[in-house]
């Protein structure tokens, strides 16, 4: 049975068919670099300009004032070390207890199969019906006052750490690769005498490393961009993240200071992106066939 196309391959043998095949490809690549790219390219040349010189409408497409001590200043004036200290620590943190609880959920739920795994999967399914926006004031109520042990977690790590351990989109896509790991390959190991925790340990995890190399990278990110959450958890300002810090911090500060922090604190994210965006769609798609 032949593969249906939208352009016919009849089309593409003739040279005109295929000149307007690329010429459209182009086009269209074309616009979508424009469209990501754009906002970046301006976020980062806006940093080499002088305050008039940004908000000047139509913008310059190349900085006519070229200032690059602007990044130096945003930098000093803003403490951008202390604030991206800080949210590494968190976002280090917030890895270490998903991998460890995350994988642990997601490998009972495949393997050990607990009496009413199917329900307690799909109630942690269901939790990403919920906008994020609707949970904010009970998670709220529960980091200031924590049951049973009454402790109010604001201005701590644990307010960051504790909401973001229970992803149910991460412990879903553990869930999915875990199943797709050959079953000969885990009952080989039992028979050898292996319990499951040196089972999960020393057979599972390591062929495991494309997704778990996904969930860490939307572990951190996730802390990274997050703004409302620790604004709400860290009023310190000696403990606030890079963007709630610089929020904190805005005002008075000139508009090209200000931009060229927001560059700096947007630069870890797009590395993080650039360098594992193999990783990132390897592990997604690994566990999405079986065989």
């Amino acid at each position: 049975m032949s593969t249906r196309t939208l352009v016919s391959p009849a089309a593409l043998a003739r040279p005109r068919g295929r000149l307007l095949h690329r010429a459209a490809l182009a086009l269209v690549l074309a616009a979508f670099t424009l469209a990501f790219l754009g906002p970046m390219y301006w976020l980062v040349t806006s940093g080499f300009k002088d305050p008039q010189e940004v908000i000047r409408t139509p913008p310059t497409l190349a900085p006519q004032t070229f200032e690059p001590e602007n990044y130096a200043r945003a930098w000093e004036v803003m403490d951008l070390a202390t604030l991206l200290l800080n949210t590494l620590y968190y976002a280090f943190g917030a890895l270490a207890f998903q991998l460890v609880l995350d994988v642990a959920a997601a490998y009972s739920l495949s393997r050990l199969r607990p009496v009413l795994g199917k329900a307690v999967l799909g109630m942690m399914l269901a939790t990403l019906m919920i906008p994020a926006t609707v949970l904010v004031v009970p998670q709220y109520l529960t980091v200031l006052d924590v049951p049973v042990v009454e402790r109010n977690l604001l201005n701590t790590p644990w307010a960051i750490w504790l909401p973001s351990v229970a992803n149910a989109f991460n412990i879903f896509l553990l869930k999915r690769f875990f199943d797709s790991i050959p079953g000969e390959l885990l009952d080989a190991a039992a028979m050898d005498g292996a319990t499951p925790l040196r089972v999960l340990w020393s057979v599972v995890l390591p062929v495991s490393r494309p997704v778990l190399g996904v969930v860490s990278i939307f572990a951190v990110v996730g802390v990274w961009k997050d703004f409302l959450w620790p604004m709400l958890t860290l009023p310190d300002p000696a403990r606030q993240t890079l963007n709630v810090g610089i929020y904190s911090l805005s005002n008075g500060v000139p508009v090209n200071v200000l931009i060229a922090a927001l560059t700096i604190a947007s630069l870890p994210a797009l590395i993080i992106f650039l360098v594992f965006q193999r990783s990132i769609m390897s592990g997604l798609t690994a566990g999405g066939i079986k065989g």
